[in-house]
């Protein structure tokens, strides 16, 4: 560490108290700012600002990064496999170990609740180190031998620097897909969300801890338009791993081609979500719940259209209502209670609001939530970026909230009576990230994961997600895949090499 670096002690709503590293990590080391610039950090449940981080400059502590990385890409690439696995066992060894400071951390950065989502976000995280750390020491290409005379053999190289930009609302599950990366012997150096830094920068102590050589993971701080932009246009980033808005998505299309970088983009959504009447009626209800309430909504595969059969349509928002009323408390994330806490931001809580008042002003029928302040929560937390979860009915093609994504605890119920039709309302929509479908009819289930326009399909629930299998999208939902052995092969060059035997032409 060096020794200009800052550390804040900070107390977490929890008591616990721990040092917060206030500058952002390279070469295994943290440093200051080289222009002096600070950036304010935010507690979303009072909306007060908790401390002061260090803001890399687009240029000389990017490069700097950026460097760091590229001299440490051939010493990594050459590491034994057998090394770097063991390297990322040991470092999921660690998170296990610091599991809960870890967890509060997350909490205090983004709102999340502690006991209902941020402590199992740090599960999968430990697991997602462990699955990749598996892979390391297998993985392989393929051969051919065409004839007698040749032999042909391909190999799964590296790419050099990836940058990976990390957005606020996973921010320490997604950057941990993101070291798919590290694990097939690329460096890379990370941009965390200006809204969510403090997280990644406690658990780079824990890179350096684990015995990573200095330069294979660096971390930088700063503003997505400034900070985020550079590492894009970079001549020496070769690729870029990307998760966050379309928007921002399509920008980063447009400014990787300065050297025709390859993507990995994972963007927006409005996945519909499909209930016919013969599902699994209270499951179905819970997993609908899941797939738009959890996270406050902000998911981006998240399930905020609602297609429900007519025969059930009414009893289903009524058993919906019941069902939020009884287990989505809202309040305070350090609060075991709590399912639901504050939005990322004001601009994001005034955000969501518009959605729902423009949906109020375009006739849709308002059931549950609403514009008003979520009622019950203590006096503390009345300054929250806090929106309580809303529900919509009979909500048609044309309203705003059924087009486009709201990014928060909203969701838009629309009556169908046959599949045809349903279908082909869900996939009449720029977005094609997920889809999910509750029926017992097998057939129908299969027919409409074939044909859904969409990365991926969940049947009999929503959302849920594996390190085996791929996430992904298709359409405005971006290219690429990541989990999985498809997440792989997005992290390196395919090189085919021929081998001639023969002494003739």
């Amino acid at each position: 560490m060096t020794v200009s670096a800052r550390y804040e002690e900070i107390k977490l709503p929890s008591g616990t108290t721990y040092k917060q590293p206030l500058g952002f990590f390279i070469n295994n080391e943290f440093h200051n700012s080289s222009n002096n610039e600070k950036m304010p950090v935010v507690y979303p449940v009072t909306g007060e600002q908790v401390c002061e981080l260090e803001i890399a400059s687009s240029t000389t502590d990017l490069n700097a990064a950026v460097k760091a990385a590229k001299d440490a890409f051939p010493i990594w690439k050459s590491t034994p496999a057998t090394v770097k696995r063991n390297l990322f066992f040991k470092l999921a060894d660690l998170v296990e170990q610091n599991w809960e400071i870890l967890a509060e951390i997350e909490s205090f950065d983004t709102g999340k609740p502690l006991a209902n989502v941020s402590r199992g976000d740090i599960g999968r995280i430990i697991d997602c180190f462990r699955y990749y750390g598996g892979w390391i020491d297998k993985l392989h290409g393929q051969s051919f031998i065409p004839s007698d005379k040749k032999i042909c053999y391909t190999y799964h190289q590296p790419l050099g620097v990836v940058g990976c930009i990390i957005p606020f609302n996973y921010p320490l599950s997604l950057m941990s897909w993101k070291w798919t990366a590290i694990a097939c012997g690329n460096t890379a150096v990370f941009k965390s969300a200006e809204q969510t830094p403090l997280t990644i920068l406690y658990f780079a102590q824990l890179v350096e801890k684990a015995g990573f050589p200095p330069g294979v993971f660096n971390v930088v701080t700063g503003y997505g338009k400034d900070l985020g932009d550079a590492l894009v246009k970079h001549l020496d980033i070769c690729k870029i791993a990307f998760t966050g808005s379309t928007f921002a998505g399509q920008l980063i299309q447009k400014n990787a081609a300065v050297n025709l970088k390859a993507l990995t983009l994972e963007c927006g959504g409005k996945s519909p979500i499909v209930i016919f009447d013969d599902c699994k009626f209270e499951q179905a209800v819970k997993w609908t719940c899941i797939g738009i309430f959890s996270n406050m909504g902000q998911i981006c595969s998240g399930t905020s259209r609602c297609y429900v059969q007519a025969g059930i349509y009414d009893k289903f928002i009524e058993a919906l209502v019941d069902h939020l009323d009884k287990y989505y408390k809202i309040g305070d994330p350090f609060d075991d209670k709590t399912m639901v806490g504050p939005l990322i931001t004001k601009i994001q809580q005034q955000r969501v609001l518009e959605y729902i008042s423009t949906a109020i002003k375009e006739g849709c029928e308002l059931v549950y939530g609403g514009l008003e302040k979520p009622q019950n929560i203590s006096k503390c937390l009345e300054k929250g970026f806090y929106v309580r979860p809303t529900i919509f009915k009979d909500v048609e093609p044309h309203h705003t909230i059924f087009k486009e994504e709201v990014f928060g605890p909203v969701i838009s119920i629309t009556k169908f009576d046959e599949f045809d039709k349903v279908l082909e309302s869900c996939n009449d929509n720029q977005y094609g990230l997920g889809a999910a479908i509750f029926t017992q009819d097998i057939t129908r289930a299969t027919v409409f994961a074939r044909e859904i326009e969409a990365g991926m399909c969940w049947i009999n629930s929503s959302n849920d997600v594996d390190m085996n299998v791929p996430f992904g999208g298709i359409k405005m939902s971006g290219v690429g895949r990541e989990l999985g052995e498809y997440g792989l092969a997005n992290f390196t060059n395919v090189k085919a090499v021929h081998l001639n035997l023969a002494n003739d032409l």
